[in-house]
């Protein structure tokens, strides 16, 4: 028996949802603008409300660990930490981008191919990881610069799917007829579910004290 309470702010959909023993009760997400800050706790209330329960009743928290926008994760993780510290419950951190591969996977009917979430890390760089069919990881994650030569070696082996909010600039340089975008998935609470529940039952809980997002990259302040 599992309630709980799932957090994904990596990018710019601020999303929660909600499960319980496996499956999604309800869900509340808003997408085009950052508006963790602002939406955030609002959006928890509201998921709880939905489905008449309390926050004393969550058996443990998610929260989306990146890699993703820095300041994104950063309100996501100390909202959970938060919560976690204040209710005593367990903190599970999910992988973004092995999130987004297994929905997508999911989804669709499988074939043999590869597999490369991306994240938007602005102008031509992309936070990515390549899956095999089965969700096997072939390369781990980076943040990659992309050119026409990006993915060539997984591109002259057979197709390669491309999907999430950094794929679309992508396909303006990748031009190999292997390649395939999908320009409708990005990450989202409710794909966080399944590894979020696998970590509960195996308790792969995270320190509440000392756990930090996945930023990848250091952040950096522009001059003024």
């Amino acid at each position: 028996m599992s309630l709980l309470l799932l957090l994904e702010t990596s990018g710019k959909m601020c999303s929660v949802a909600l499960s319980e023993n496996g499956s999604i009760l309800t869900w509340k997400e808003q997408g085009k603008e950052y508006t963790h800050a602002e939406n955030l706790t609002l959006f928890i209330e509201e998921v709880l409300a939905k489905a008449n329960r309390k926050l004393e009743e969550l058996d443990g928290v998610a929260v989306s660990k990146g890699p993703g926008s820095y300041t994104g994760l950063r309100i996501g993780v100390s909202t959970a930490k938060g919560l976690c510290f204040a209710l005593g419950k367990p903190l599970i951190a999910v992988s973004t981008l092995d999130a987004m591969a297994r929905s997508f996977l999911e989804s669709q009917i499988k074939v043999k191919a590869f597999y490369c979430p991306m994240i938007d890390a602005r102008r031509m760089e992309v936070y990515c990881a390549v899956y095999s069919d089965r969700g096997e990881m072939l390369e781990p994650v980076s943040a990659k610069i992309i050119d026409a030569d990006s993915f060539s070696s997984y591109l002259g082996k057979g197709k390669t799917y491309f999907f999430g909010d950094g794929a679309m600039k992508c396909s303006e340089v990748i031009k190999h007829p292997n390649a395939v975008f999908v320009d409708d998935i990005v990450p989202s609470a409710k794909y966080m579910l399944s590894f979020a529940e696998q970590q509960f039952e195996k308790k792969a809980f995270e320190d509440v004290a000392y756990f930090e997002p996945f930023y990848l990259k250091e952040f950096h302040t522009g001059a003024k």
